[in-house]
């Protein structure tokens, strides 16, 4: 069979057909599950656990940078190279946790803007559709 054929076969079936119908998972009726599902029950856990960690970094790290700098400080003023090489380990150190905190911060918040963004975007589909259907059945 031609896809031509099969095209007008499926359109002389489509038009024999009651309109079709759309219906939001969340409306009710036919027990279907969304296909798309974010849970706060499930994301908060792993947005606890991203919170957590952060502090941890965060109270963890600082007195060992406390500590680098004032050692850094103390070798440079008295006159030791070293302490200049300290000084850049102790920034490269700190930059590099403070993109771990950063990268532990965004984790947490991501997860808090997706459950808020699908629920938003869920009620406006909601509304949309609402409206749809009820100009639907004021043009029958």
């Amino acid at each position: 069979m031609s896809f031509e054929e099969e095209w007008r076969q499926s359109r002389a079936e489509a038009a024999g057909k009651p309109a079709v119908a759309m219906r939001l998972n969340q409306t009710g009726g036919g027990g279907a599950t969304p296909d798309l599902a974010v849970k706060r029950d499930e994301l908060g856990p792993i947005g606890a656990d991203a919170n957590v960690l952060y502090e941890g970094v965060r109270r963890d790290t600082e007195i060992p940078r406390v500590s680098n700098y004032e050692a850094a400080a103390a070798l440079t003023g008295a006159q030791f190279t070293s302490g200049a090489q300290l000084l850049k380990v102790h920034e490269r150190w700190y930059a590099q946790v403070a993109i771990l905190r950063d990268a532990c911060a965004q984790i947490s918040n991501h997860l808090d803007y997706s459950v808020a963004a699908h629920a938003k975007d869920d009620a406006e589909i909601r509304g949309d559709l609402t409206a749809v259907s009820k100009i639907n059945e004021l043009l029958k």
